[in-house]
């Protein structure tokens, strides 16, 4: 078959399955290992039949067992860095980009040109430790998971990307005795247990990166209660949550942060998606 007719063939099963359509064409780049100008050039010309071949195998995991296609290719791109995934570890979201956007914003507006640490609690893949780490040479970043397997693969991220952090195993705070940070980020499971999740990321990321408890703040909840003794006396402390509980994360922070300055930002959908606690 044609380059062309195997593109358009995906497109259609990826439409009978209900799946986005265009995430097709990185399973023909990836079975071809061209670049998607080198597969323009030659979308009219006859595939090979290896290419063919593994195309559908790829095109069969997505459409027929309903494998997400990061988890297929083997990586993602979180903030223009290729971040590897597997099914132990959450797949990055573009949300959780601006979380790490207004991050450096902050350091920007609090730090600029001075030496600070960083610590990316819960990191799983490592998509935030490394996009800090890699646009802001002034964080020393380090990074924690309870997850062995998460954090390995984390560190092949970061060697992948040549980014220098401190990746250690443990759950929120318990690597780090008696260490203090400038700057805290962590984009914890937060849905709910009832809440709704789609087929193809229930069936397919762990449930430890996905579930925060019956009300989806379990785990802000514990890294609240230890934070104030990790951080310095001028910080910045920054979450990515539910939608639908800013309010609810606004009370649990004011029990432990009552005399900082909270701030709640949305995303660029609209919706209430990040909470920064701010100690100047």
């Amino acid at each position: 078959m044609k380059y062309t007719t195997l593109l358009k063939k995906g497109e259609k099963e990826a439409r009978k399955a209900g799946l986005e359509e265009t995430a097709v064409k990185s399973l023909l780049l990836e079975a071809s290992n061209k670049t998607p100008t080198e597969l323009y050039l030659i979308l009219d010309n006859d595939a090979p039949l290896d290419v063919e071949k593994k195309y559908l195998e790829l095109l069969n995991d997505y459409t027929v067992k309903k494998r997400p296609i990061q988890y297929i290719l083997g990586y993602a791109y979180f903030y223009g860095y290729k971040i590897l995934v597997n099914e132990g570890t959450l797949i990055p979201r573009w949300e959780t980009e601006e979380l790490a956007n207004n991050i450096l914003i902050y350091y920007d507006r609090m730090f600029k040109g001075k030496k600070i640490k960083v610590l990316d609690l819960g990191t799983g893949s490592g998509a935030i430790a490394i996009a800090l780490s890699k646009e802001e040479a002034n964080m020393e970043v380090y990074a924690s998971d309870i997850s062995i397997d998460a954090i390995m693969e984390a560190k092949r991220s970061a060697s992948l990307n040549e980014a220098k952090i401190d990746f250690r195993v443990g759950s929120w705070f318990s690597p780090f005795e008696n260490e203090k940070f400038d700057i805290i980020v962590s984009n914890p499971p937060y849905l709910k247990e009832t809440e709704y999740v789609e087929d193809i990321v229930k069936n397919n990321e762990p449930d430890v990166a996905l579930y925060g408890g019956e009300d989806g703040l379990k785990f802000y909840r514990d890294i609240l209660k230890d934070a104030r003794k990790y951080v310095n006396d001028k910080f910045v402390i920054g979450f990515e949550h539910g939608y639908d509980t800013k309010d609810e994360l606004n009370k649990i922070i004011k029990n432990y942060f009552d005399d900082c300055m909270i701030v709640n930002l949305k995303d660029s959908m609209d919706r209430d998606r990040m909470t920064f606690i701010i100690k100047e």
